[in-house]
């Protein structure tokens, strides 16, 4: 039950990442500053929090063994993951991409193939877990409505970016949490891990930054102050908290998708942000139609995961989602 909670509080703080940033879109900020800006700001946070607990040279020395895989896994599931999140904020108000983001829980289960877990005493392939699937597809039916809702007014150029960059996100951030956790072996703590992950992407963001330097303004005031909350609420407190999460159930992949299944409350919380702080419009009578369905399909996932860790338990395993 814990990894469920944190989840859910993981999402909760996640949230504020849509919110935020669909604010900065919406008073003219660029997309490039909304994504870089964020891990700028992560680093001297983590670097206090890590230093505090006399864990930077473990950390570093982690690093130093395999640099060009924290490059790679961290660019994927940080850069890969949050730069398009912030670029479709361009076409789409926040809740609607929140709730797309929610594929991810569809993507996790996908990729379990390309991990491995232990099953009574071998090391073995991880298998799609087709119980928690099958639950999936209720989310991905409330997804869908909400979705062809949102396009009747739309163009499809508008549509296809609000949706295409998400859905690249979500097999980018659960890919690259899942190797790095296979990288780092379990010898890191999460703060150690999210540390690293931020300062091995950081090339991607400089690289970004650049770009956006020549092509576009330099971000205003309130971009930045924006920025720094999104990096504490949902860089730090939510990424810290759902690294926990995964962390508890490493190994378990019919766990693991449960709990990345208590993200799609993120939805709710989203759309209650825009609702009292951006004054958008309530969604249309189909469009709850979708939350409740992902609601449902969100309860149904987590209770059939919870039930089953009695029946059969699972050894711990150097991967995770």
């Amino acid at each position: 039950m814990k990894p469920i909670v944190l989840g859910i509080a993981s999402a909760f703080f996640f949230a504020f990442t849509f919110v935020l940033n669909r604010s900065m879109e919406l008073s003219g900020g660029h997309w490039i500053w909304s994504a870089s800006l964020r891990y700028f700001f992560m680093v001297p946070l983590l670097l206090l929090l890590v230093a505090g607990r006399k864990n930077l040279k473990p950390l570093f020395e982690e690093m130093k063994q395999q640099p060009g895989a924290w490059l790679l896994w961290s660019t994927i599931g940080f850069g890969l993951f949050y730069a398009p999140i912030c670029f479709a904020a361009a076409f789409s108000p926040g809740w609607l991409i929140a709730g797309t983001w929610l594929v991810t829980i569809v993507s996790g289960s996908l990729l379990s193939p390309l991990f491995f877990e232990t099953r009574n005493g071998e090391r073995v392939r991880g298998r799609i877990p087709v119980k928690g699937m099958l639950m999936s597809i209720i989310i991905l039916a409330g997804v869908a409505v909400m979705q062809l809702e949102h396009a009747k007014t739309l163009g499809m150029k508008e549509f296809l970016f609000g949706v295409i960059p998400v859905l690249i996100a979500t097999f980018a951030y659960p890919l690259g949490n899942r190797k790095m956790m296979d990288v780092a072996g379990g010898r890191l703590d999460t703060f150690q891990r999210v540390l690293g992950m931020t300062i091995a992407s950081l090339p991607f963001w400089i690289g970004l930054s650049l770009y956006g330097a020549v092509t576009t303004d330099l971000p205003s005031k309130s971009q930045l102050f924006q920025s720094a909350g999104v990096a504490i609420s949902s860089g730090v407190i939510a990424t810290v908290l759902f690294f926990m999460a995964t962390d508890i159930v490493r190994g378990d992949m019919t766990k693991m998708a449960a709990v990345e299944a208590t993200q799609s409350i993120e939805i709710l919380f989203a759309l209650g942000g825009e609702v009292l702080f951006l004054a958008t419009p309530l969604p249309s009578a189909l469009s709850w139609a979708g939350i409740a369905l992902v609601v449902a399909g969100m309860a149904l996932h987590s209770f059939s995961a919870s039930i089953l860790p009695g029946k059969k338990k699972k050894s711990m395993v150097q991967e995770q989602a």
